[in-house]
């Protein structure tokens, strides 16, 4: 009787080991830009993989990138820009599945003020708020110039500025700021970064290169749940929408079915209707790369091969 009940132990210290809860740790709120993480969750395809995950949402000033790299949790979700960062910098990044495939980082300013692409930002008298230093920032002071705008701190979503002041642009996400403003009755302007040629891949899990070699097929399993998760999310948001409310409460129902729609085709592009949601090139990294070199963000060479893998399932 005892050697069974040492063996029963054992078997369910095996189980609790095998059924370990694994963290993606977000870099921002519970949003649809983070939707088909949870959505993987929602619907059970964690746990049909096998897996107990537990998506943790972030904020501003969250290190992502260093939790990654410490070990302190072992997925996360960053930028391409800061991924090329961190591994000239020496740490083993490696991405995973990359979400936005047309990067959302944008400008936002009022249509009252008449512009037609995001260089007649920089070409008039105004005021600028945004991140300044930033890998896209120091891109459009060396494309545009920051002469005729005055760089004030990004308000992180924060209208106010922008509701009482007519010559005042912010940075945002073209899936947030743009449809707040709507709301509060004035009619926005979004240039995106992208079109501008600034277009890193955006929201791409990651995790370290030395846990990806000793957690190989749990790793697959990730990613395989993460695709899945992702697709229902893409084609249905609305469970999932309801969901994410109950973790943010924030953002009303009807801004999560707008900002849903706003996303899809930043996410679902022509390149991933032919290779899949998630996809990466090495041609797009190395051309980031080759950006950030150029504005003097990195001094180390980077290979882009090495930025990602593909463990995405195949159709």
């Amino acid at each position: 009787m005892r050697l069974l009940g040492a063996m029963a132990a054992i078997l369910l210290g095996m189980s609790a080991w095998a059924q370990a809860q694994i963290t993606i740790q977000l870099n921002w709120k519970p949003e649809p830009q983070f939707g088909g993480f949870y959505s993987a969750q929602v619907n059970g395809d964690y746990k049909a993989q096998g897996l107990d995950v537990s998506v943790e949402p972030g904020g501003a000033g969250l290190p992502t990138v260093q939790m990654v790299a410490a070990g302190r949790v072992p997925f996360g979700i960053v930028s391409g820009d800061e991924l090329v960062i961190a591994r000239s910098k020496g740490l083993d990044i490696v991405a995973l599945f990359a979400v936005y495939q047309t990067n959302p980082q944008g400008i936002m300013t009022r249509a009252s003020r008449g512009f037609k692409d995001i260089g007649d930002v920089f070409g008039q008298k105004g005021i600028l708020a945004m991140q300044k230093g930033l890998p896209y920032a120091l891109y459009l002071e060396k494309k545009y110039g920051f002469d005729n705008v005055d760089i004030v701190p990004s308000p992180f979503g924060d209208l106010t500025a922008y509701r009482t002041r007519e010559n005042y642009a912010m940075q945002c996400f073209v899936t947030s700021e743009p449809l707040a403003a709507k709301k509060i009755g004035i009619e926005p302007k979004t240039f995106l970064i992208a079109d501008a040629g600034y277009n890193p891949y955006t929201t791409v899990l990651v995790t370290r290169g030395d846990y990806l070699k000793s957690h190989d097929a749990e790793v697959k399993k990730v990613v395989a749940a993460v695709a899945k998760g992702w697709r229902s999310y893409v084609d249905n948001p609305s469970t999932t929408n309801e969901f994410m409310r109950t973790l943010n409460s924030s953002m009303d129902a009807e801004t999560y079915k707008a900002s849903a729609d706003a996303q899809k085709p930043l996410i679902e592009t022509d390149e991933t209707k032919t290779n899949g949601l998630g996809v990466m090139t090495k041609e797009r990294w190395k051309s980031l790369i080759d950006q950030l070199a150029g504005l003097k963000v990195i001094d180390k060479t980077v290979e882009p091969e090495s930025c990602f893998v593909d463990l995405r399932p195949k159709p």
